[in-house]
């Protein structure tokens, strides 16, 4: 193999791109080239390897549906989403989230403002962010099929410096106890289990039920499942319920709470996992509480806080990447 010859073919194809109008696109695209080249270069697959390569890509577009993202999936499995993901975050603060102040109120008052954690750090949005979550009033249930083990989660939407974010925003999705999401079970669950669109409170605080999740594998019945038997991979995510959260005039964050003692907390299929994001689902015996928040004793608790940064607060990236 002549690598004088090899090294043109790559100069010429970053020669092709000069005339790209978009710098940034220019930029990317020189740098894919390079490091594809490279890697050619480096590994020298067989003209079989490459299209065998080709046919998964391809065969990866087309399990794509509406209701499923195969690419998601891919680029989960191999850690690139969480390294996008990472990159792009504007926390650099891992205080442990957690509000530990013991209430039997359902709108917490209680001010914690003398010990207020880092924001919270972002993780994977995940593939089955596929559909709009119904709008539901704080408190509400959004475990619609039961089986589970019954919890509440709890807390608040507060800014860096610890001020409430009254209106804030909470899109809110999970798997059912038996680790399936609704779009994966259209003919079992109804649409929209599992999910829910809160608005916190006045005071920033937001609590609805649910159920306690549990671990579950991610789609294996696909190009990726293909991937991860080849690498004698499990597939499987520790238990966790997703959030977006956003409030006006601050940075939104993608992330997940996962739940402490979870199995897979440190084999992530996805490599997810951040230990400020792990919270006690704790075991609560309070028929008072349990009436306040309209679900059956004894039941598990989640409480933690939200914190988001302001969007104009040093290194926060452009989400549009103006």
């Amino acid at each position: 193999m002549s690598t004088e010859f090899t090294t043109r073919i790559t100069e010429a194809v970053v020669a092709s791109l000069d005339g790209t109008a978009d710098p940034r696109l220019r930029e990317l695209l020189a740098a894919l080239t390079r490091h594809l080249h490279a890697f050619v270069r480096e590994t020298e697959p067989t003209t079989a390897e490459w299209e065998r390569a080709i046919n998964f890509l391809t065969a990866t577009g087309q399990a794509c549906t509406d209701t499923r993202q195969e690419f998601v999936l891919l680029s989960d499995v191999l850690g690139i989403s969480m390294l996008v993901e990472t990159i792009n975050s504007d926390t650099t603060d891992t205080t442990d989230t957690t509000d530990t102040t013991d209430t039997t109120d359902t709108t917490d008052t209680t001010d914690n403002s003398d010990d207020r954690p880092g924001a919270t750090e972002s993780t994977v949005l995940g593939p089955f962010h596929m559909t709009e979550s119904p709008v539901r009033e704080l408190g509400a249930d959004i475990d619609l099929v039961g089986g589970g083990e019954p919890c509440v989660i709890s807390g608040r939407v507060l800014s860096g410096d610890g001020t409430p974010l009254p209106g804030a925003l909470l899109d809110v999705w999970q798997a059912s106890a038996e680790g399936y999401y609704d779009v994966q079970q259209p003919d079992v669950q109804p649409a929209g289990n599992g999910r829910g669109l809160f608005t916190a409170d006045a005071e920033g605080r937001f609590w609805f039920r649910t159920c306690v999740p549990s671990p579950y594998p991610i789609p294996t019945d696909g190009p990726v499942g293909d991937l991860l038997r080849a690498t004698a991979r499990h597939p499987y995510r520790p238990a966790h319920i997703h959030f977006i959260v956003s409030a006006e005039g601050h940075t939104p964050v993608t992330t997940h709470i996962f739940v402490a003692g979870s199995e897979h907390l440190d084999s992530d299929a996805v490599f997810a996992v951040k230990e400020s994001l792990v919270q006690d689902f704790t075991e609560t015996d309070d028929p008072s509480l349990a009436r306040r928040f309209g679900i059956a004793n004894p039941f598990r608790h989640a409480r933690f806080d939200l914190v988001l940064n302001t969007s104009d607060a040093p290194g926060v990236r452009d989400p549009e990447g103006a």
